[in-house]
């Protein structure tokens, strides 16, 4: 069966968002972009825009759920206008009126980027433009290599920055290859004023947090700066029986003066969770997927996931003239985590594995703990000067990572009969359970040159570059401790990109990219097994246009992603197939009126196998990558309570294959959600009262995790705190 094309209707969110670009409106003065609407807790002013925010970070857009600028790695920080790449960029404020609590929650406002696990499961993980990206490809402070791959809590965080493709050039090759699309958290730092914000947290049925953020500067014109956020989450989630604990301590020291920029960041994590929400695949040749479950239920009873992360990073800045500058950051993260992860199996004895269509399977446990190790550096040098009318920034830079990894794996010897809706007790895993050993050693590191040049006054902006990547593996023997392979491959990533300004509301852009990915460790069931496959490369290729009417922006992409595919012939694996994905995205957002404030997009994705050997499943859909995701969001300041905001969103998901077979398909989904938000005085003190509804249909429903694996999704949730700055 193959994938049917969307009905007619399918397009009417696409005419919807496109309206405000095909108006007469086009002859917006382009000063009218000079000033917006910025909400702050508990007034509306009216401000010009500047170039920069306090800490330096570019001005929230009217209604200030998202920046009109963002980090773009060694490109240096640059406003949406001027960037020739669709980009998010989320806001402090936002993170705390959703109540964010991970990064998932924060980026499941754009239809571009999907969750690929639900609330309560052992980690996040994402599809950027319908690829996979790790959570441990999410950077912090420019940096990769940081963040630990199941998640990391946002109370730090000042802005989440989010680019669409391909971004090896502009922030190196993350850890795990993703290629999608990246992020970016960037840490808080100390305002110039006295900040002692305590925040109290309910998560039904039965979490209590607490969080407390405290900044203060010192010294001659507050050089010093100094931001403390603690968190502490503990009790029942969002499975029945379940207990999450969460620690989490962030301190953030700065220095800034005329020439000097230098920040140091320490972060302390703890995770404890009990039964954790579950990922399966589903069996080979299935045409049916099975009713999910009750979404409150854990069908591998008994799971367990506990973790620590540790990380110090620090980043300098100093600016030798007016027109150079040079820079450079050094981290360290130790991470580990021990885990009972339990998997579904098609019998008793076989080794296939999967969920039948009436939701029957034979589950075996097992022992997954794992660590990595890993440090990363990077330095570079930014010049600005002219030749002729001709305006240049030149930057260069140079970054490595090194990670050592290892882990422990057993699995129970027996296999109980279960069901997705009548789970039985996980068996025994008779193995010693034993230190997770080291098994690989990456180095990853490069050097990259690019230059932005300004013509005819800053209308037409060009960016070339290029990135000369080299990853060195290792991998080892975990008895021995000997090395049992080894490879090193280098390959160059180019950029080009270019902003046409038809006006200073209007910009045109293009560009095309490329991503590296390190090659993956061959299987035992094939031929060649244990070879390393070389790195590939995906390429991107752009053009969109976006429109700042003032207060609301809006913006238009078609972009294709191409990226070599894995696939075995005589069962030799290699890269000889290819994934396609082309698509349209449409993004709108702003204050279309005082106290209304929105976010929407749509994007709407073919996704193809275009090539592989032998013809088979080519010109098949992608498994897990739907064809549609849009996202509608408003929140609204009541007029007749002063200090009462409503708030709402609609996340919708169309259905997908489940595998590249295309036998049988996920049905889509629909999330709603509404909250409010009351600000008022508590002994003259500001006080700020959160409440949402996640799910308030509480409908379960398979969020797929990639060609062949799902998880379900969380139930109906209620979020509510309280915060007060004393």
């Amino acid at each position: 069966m193959k994938y049917a094309r969307p009905p007619r209707f399918a397009l009417r969110p696409l005419v919807a968002l496109l309206q405000p670009l095909l108006g007469a409106g086009l002859a917006l003065a382009a000063g009218g972009a000079l000033a917006q609407t910025v909400a702050t807790e508990g007034t509306l002013k009216e401000v010009r825009v500047v170039e920069q925010a306090e800490g330096g970070l570019p001005q929230p857009y009217a209604g200030g759920q998202l920046a009109r600028g963002g980090g773009l790695g060694m490109l240096g920080t640059a406003d949406v206008m001027d960037m020739p790449f669709s980009t998010a960029n989320y806001t402090a404020e936002q993170l705390q009126n959703q109540q964010a609590r991970s990064v998932a929650d924060v980026v499941a406002n754009d239809a571009s980027v999907r969750a690929l696990t639900s609330a309560g499961g052992f980690g996040d993980e994402f599809q950027i433009r319908g690829f996979t990206v790790s959570n441990a490809d999410i950077g912090i402070n420019g940096m990769y290599g940081l963040a630990p791959t199941s998640r990391l809590p946002v109370e730090m965080v000042e802005r989440v920055e989010v680019l669409k493709g391909p971004g090896t050039l502009a922030h190196g090759v993350p850890p795990n290859g993703s290629i999608g699309g990246s992020m970016n958290l960037v840490t808080k730092r100390a305002g110039d004023e006295p900040l002692t914000r305590l925040t109290a947290s309910y998560l039904s049925k039965s979490q209590l947090g607490t969080h407390l953020d405290l900044g203060r500067r010192f010294g001659e014109d507050k050089a010093w700066g100094v931001r403390f956020n603690g968190v502490v989450r503990s009790g029942e989630g969002t499975i029945d029986d379940s207990k999450q604990q969460l620690g989490l301590g962030a301190l953030a020291v700065d220095y800034r003066s005329r020439n000097l920029r230098w920040s140091l960041d320490g972060l302390a994590q703890r995770d404890e969770i009990s039964e954790f929400r579950p990922q399966s695949g589903f069996v080979a040749g299935i045409t049916q997927v099975p009713t999910p479950p009750d979404s409150r239920l854990n069908y591998y009873p008994g799971t367990q996931f506990d973790s620590r992360n540790n990380t110090v990073a620090s980043k300098l800045e100093y600016d030798l003239s007016d027109t150079l500058m040079v820079y450079g950051g050094i981290g360290y993260t130790d991470y580990a985590y021990q885990q009972i992860f339990p998997s579904a199996m098609a019998s008793a004895a076989g080794s296939a594995s999967g969920i039948d269509a009436q939701g029957n399977f034979y589950v075996r446990n097992g022992y997954y703990d794992y660590y990595s190790k890993t440090t990363v550096a990077d330095a570079g040098l930014r010049k600005r000067f002219a030749t002729g009318s001709v305006a240049h920034t030149l930057t260069f830079a140079t970054s490595r990572l090194d990670q050592e990894s290892g882990y422990f794996y057993a699995t129970s010897t027996t296999r109980n009969a279960s069901s997705l809706y009548n789970p039985a007790p996980l068996p025994t895993v008779t193995t010693p359970r034993g230190p997770a050993a080291k098994s690989a050693d990456n180095i990853l590191y490069s050097n990259a040159l690019t230059d932005t040049m300004a013509f005819a006054e800053d209308r037409l902006l060009l960016t070339v570059g290029v990135r000369d990547q080299s990853i060195v593996q290792q991998n080892f023997n975990q008895t021995t401790g000997a090395e049992t392979t080894h490879y090193k491959a280098s390959a160059a990533s180019p950029l080009a990109g270019i902003v046409f300004k038809l006006a200073g509301h209007v910009s045109l852009y293009s560009n095309y990219t490329q991503g590296l990915t390190r090659g993956q460790i061959v299987g035992a069931t094939y031929n060649n097994a244990g070879e390393i496959l070389a790195p590939y490369k995906s390429t991107q290729r752009e053009v969109g246009v976006k429109v700042d009417w003032g207060k609301v922006m809006t913006g238009l992409s078609l972009f294709q992603i191409e990226r070599p595919n894995a696939m075995a012939e005589n069962n030799v694996l290699s890269y000889n197939g290819e994934n396609r994905n082309r698509g349209l995205e449409l993004t709108a957002y702003g204050e279309v009126q005082r106290g209304l404030r929105f976010m929407t997009s749509a994007m709407f994705n073919d996704s193809k196998l275009t090539s592989a050997t032998g013809g088979t499943n080519v010109g098949n859909r992608t498994g897990g990558v739907p064809f549609r995701t849009v996202n509608l969001g408003a929140d609204w300041d009541t007029p007749w309570v002063q200090g009462l905001s409503l708030n709402g969103r609609v996340i919708n998901t169309s259905s997908a294959y489940g595998n590249s077979e295309n036998t049988f398909v996920v049905p889509g989904w629909t999330r709603y959600d509404i909250g409010a938000r009351y600000r008022t005085q508590m002994d003259g003190r500001p006080l700020v009262l959160r409440a949402a509804i996640e799910n308030l249909s509480d409908k379960s429903y398979w969020m797929m995790s990639g060609n062949n694996y799902a998880t379900v999704s969380a139930p109906r949730t209620l979020v509510v705190s309280a915060t007060v700055d004393f």
